[in-house]
């Protein structure tokens, strides 16, 4: 398995929980290679964003065109991508500098503390021109009934919607079925050949900050190193379990994941 390099495309979070920061952890704890194209600032801590500097067009498009040149990547990977302008230079830049690497499309529209990050009038643009480039896009729920117009209060609305994805060009999508009630979280992951569903035991935890970065994250660093989709979200998926139940309690609000679970400090004692 090679290493996996991944050009994150995403905004940064001061608080280190979701975000660029978390995107970087999450491809480095599974042994990948992260660079990143910073689209936005943003003031941020455990109970809320506080604040959005956005970055201007042209230097998103260089940040990705220089890494692209020199260090390539295997994967792609988008978060907050906050206005029309930034969606579509984002995607020329992509058709531009990476035609064929498999991108994971996070659809993030709205922080944990209720934050809008993307504005209501580019979720036309992220449809038209994000979508169809993805390899897979991982929508939250209320990210899913934006996109497609349905509620979706259980899981037999998860898979309507999945089709409903599906059918807008987009190549998979792996649904997140957090926010639905029950002792179990189920995500669904639909594609031409079907749809894989994955189930496991909710963590009833106030330390869930930045679960769908890093996911995606993980997913795209399970694609850059040569990993099949299916197994790219299962790896993914348990490592943001084993994550949640390391959070290291900070903050007052959605506290941080334990994004070093993976990391065995007592190994360096050999080094020494």
């Amino acid at each position: 398995m090679s290493i996996g390099r991944v050009l994150i495309i995403a905004g940064s979070d001061s608080g280190g929980g979701a975000g660029i920061q978390a995107d970087l952890k999450a491809v480095t704890a599974l042994g990948g290679y992260a660079a990143t194209a910073i689209t936005a600032l943003t003031a941020q801590d455990t109970q809320g964003v506080h604040g959005v500097l956005p970055i201007p067009t042209d230097f998103i498009r260089q940040q990705m065109r220089v890494v692209l040149r020199d260090i390539g990547a295997d994967a792609l990977k988008t978060g907050m991508l906050h206005d029309s302008a930034t969606i579509e230079a984002v995607c020329d830049e992509i058709a531009a500098e990476a035609p064929g690497v498999p991108l994971v499309a996070d659809p993030v529209m709205v922080a944990k503390g209720g934050h809008a990050l993307l504005r209501p009038d580019a979720v036309e643009a992220l449809k038209r021109r994000l979508l169809p480039l993805a390899a897979v896009i991982t929508p939250n729920l209320p990210e899913a009934e934006v996109l497609t117009g349905l509620a979706i209060a259980d899981e037999p609305a998860m898979h309507r919607a999945v089709a409903a994805l599906l059918a807008m060009g987009v190549t998979a999508v792996l649904l997140k079925g957090g926010h639905l009630e029950g002792p179990v979280v189920v995500d669904l992951l639909g594609t031409a050949a079907g749809v894989v569903r994955y189930e496991s035991p909710k963590i009833d935890s106030r330390h869930t900050h930045g679960t769908g970065c890093t996911l995606a994250s993980a997913v795209a660093a399970g694609l850059a190193q040569g990993m099949a989709l299916p197994d790219a979200v299962a790896r993914a998926r348990a490592y943001v379990r084993a994550a949640i139940l390391a959070a290291p309690g900070l903050g007052q609000g959605h506290g941080p994941l334990g994004h070093g679970v993976t990391i065995d400090p007592a190994r360096l004692e050999a080094l020494r």
